[in-house]
């Protein structure tokens, strides 16, 4: 035993893959135990990671991209985003505890008309304030992004969530729900990007 110990620490080959199992395993078990994190280490690199898609997809590359953004979409993802996201679905599978189509289907539509106008007026107001502009400015980002941002989730996240409530098990479904937030973030990402020269000089003016 102590010429295996003494072997694993002479040789960094033999104990680096030993500490990166032994790390593995505890970031495992602490996630299984407390959800909630699972869910913000999957943000914490999904909304950054939706945020590098958007900026590829207008054109920039790893030389000009907006880091100070992902950081903002990171930030906003793991401390916000997911608790939210986690509280909702808990406070969901005890109102409907069941798993079948008509329950999944509830959850959803509830989701659409108690979560979601919540969900998207903060983010464009706790985004914008990140972006260290004025409540005023956060106020009128809202009222210009609003309907529109809200009126594609109303089609896109019934039809993601009824799937997610009914066939995945209550554990893996912010997992799953992250996985399509990515698309709904890289969405989000260019909603806000958006006109926003044009609507912070107009904002300028009025004030």
């Amino acid at each position: 035993m102590w010429a295996t110990d003494f072997q694993l620490q002479s040789n960094p080959r033999l104990s680096c893959p030993r500490s990166f199992n032994m790390w593995w395993k505890f970031i495992v078990e602490i996630t299984n135990e407390y959800k909630i994190l699972r869910g913000m280490l999957s943000y914490s690199a999904l909304w950054p990671i939706g945020c590098l898609i958007q900026q590829t997809i207008e054109g920039k590359r790893p030389k000009n991209y907006d880091w100070a953004r992902c950081i903002r979409y990171s930030l906003y993802g793991t401390f916000v985003s997911a608790p939210m996201l986690y509280t909702w679905m808990r406070c969901a599978n005890i109102m409907w505890p069941r798993t079948d189509f008509r329950s999944s289907l509830a959850k959803a539509f509830t989701e659409q008309a108690a979560y979601d106008p919540f969900a998207i007026i903060l983010f464009f107001y706790g985004m914008t304030i990140l972006e260290r502009r004025t409540q005023h400015q956060a106020g009128q980002e809202v009222r210009d992004k609003f309907w529109d941002t809200y009126k594609v989730g109303f089609f896109y996240w019934p039809v993601v969530q009824t799937v997610n409530f009914s066939l995945v098990k209550p554990k893996n479904q912010i997992v799953v729900a992250g996985f399509f937030s990515l698309i709904w973030t890289t969405f989000l990402a260019f909603v806000k990007t958006s006109h926003k020269e044009k609507s912070i000089e107009q904002l300028e003016q009025r004030a």
